[in-house]
């Protein structure tokens, strides 16, 4: 019987089959295969390498995952047991079915592998900034409206950070805005980027200005989050910008931005938390993360509630409607005691 490493082997060899089976909504653009994400939508987020030593393997630029060609049947598919993923990528291969009766001690977990090299460049690219304060970085988050940001140490700011194009491979440099993503002992795990247009005029004129980079997956932004403390009560979201705008109005309230929807459904609370307010945009992924993780926090004896915007997201609600307007939002929101505690008189 075939290993786990053996089965992705062999299905990099044929990479652009197994691309051209499982995520048939896009085609090739040179040696990659791009498509919008593992659901197999439109979009260029996700990209496959088709040839060379990296053959087979693969990254999500708006979700931060990746994996080899075993982990992408995994997702398309929506397996969970590895024997299930194993039995899917020997019936793409043709290979024989092991006898039941085999051992299985030893193969490989469904979770993808830890990335240290990405999470290696992702602390060092975040010890290269330079605090946001005054920068191009924070005159962009001044423009939506958002006034505290350089009071927060998760965020700073890289006057010239690369950006490659996946398409064309060329590689060019744009300031970028960029937030570190940490784990729950407060250990840099990944990093988000915004590159900016280098004359003040929002994003940067690219086609996928906001990129992630290592590990996600149960991690996050955190903004006024105490290390070794309990968090009794807490907000986590989707958007860097919708929560730094709630963050605005309740500075004292512990926040984290999770980025995706799909990694706001897999935030792992601190210890301690009681209340976990749930920040979700006003679309079907913002309505799915929140469904998963109210499920996961009821799970562990936390009481989930959600936060809902008037509009899009909280920062459309923040730069439309104004503070004021937000602050009574919310008020109508929280439970009494945070609203008291976190929001001002």
């Amino acid at each position: 019987m075939l290993s786990a490493s053996d089965l992705a082997n062999r299905l990099a060899r044929d990479a652009e089959a197994v691309c051209r089976h499982y995520l048939s909504a896009s085609r090739r653009a040179g040696n990659y295969w791009i498509v919008g994400d593992v659901a197999n939508t439109k979009g260029r987020s996700l990209y496959v390498h088709l040839s060379g030593s990296r053959a087979g393997h693969w990254t999500d630029a708006a979700t931060g995952q990746y994996g080899d060609l075993l982990d992408l049947v995994r997702e398309t598919c929506g397996l969970v047991d590895f024997r299930d993923v194993a039995d899917e990528a020997r019936h793409f291969l043709s290979l024989p079915r092991p006898e039941p009766a085999s051992s299985r001690r030893g193969e490989a977990s469904d979770q993808p592998p830890v990335d240290r090299p990405a999470a290696e460049r992702a602390t060092r690219l975040f010890r290269m900034t330079q605090p946001l304060a005054g920068t191009l970085g924070d005159s962009y988050l001044g423009q939506r409206a958002i006034l505290r940001a350089s009071l927060h140490p998760a965020l700073g700011f890289h006057p010239s950070c690369y950006y490659r194009d996946f398409v064309t491979g060329r590689t060019t440099s744009y300031p970028a805005l960029v937030a570190a993503v940490t784990d729950r002992f407060g250990q840099i795990t990944g990093v988000h980027r915004t590159w900016l247009d280098p004359n003040g005029a929002g994003k940067a004129k690219v086609e996928d200005p906001r990129r992630a980079l290592g590990g996600l997956l149960g991690n996050a932004v955190r903004f006024g989050f105490p290390l070794h403390e309990l968090v009794p009560v807490m907000v986590a979201g989707e958007g860097l910008e919708s929560i730094l705008s709630l963050s605005d109005v309740m500075p004292a309230m512990p926040m984290v931005a999770a980025l995706t929807a799909n990694h706001l459904a897999a935030f792992l609370p601190p210890a301690g938390c009681l209340r976990l307010y749930i920040a979700g945009d006003a679309d079907a992924a913002g309505r799915y993360g929140i469904e998963r993780l109210s499920r996961s926090a009821q799970a562990l004896g936390i009481l989930p509630l959600v936060l809902a915007p008037e509009l899009g997201d909280f920062n459309e609600d923040l730069r439309w409607l104004g503070p004021d307007r937000l602050t009574a939002n919310l008020r109508a929101q929280l439970v009494p005691e945070d609203a008291m505690n976190f929001l001002p008189a």
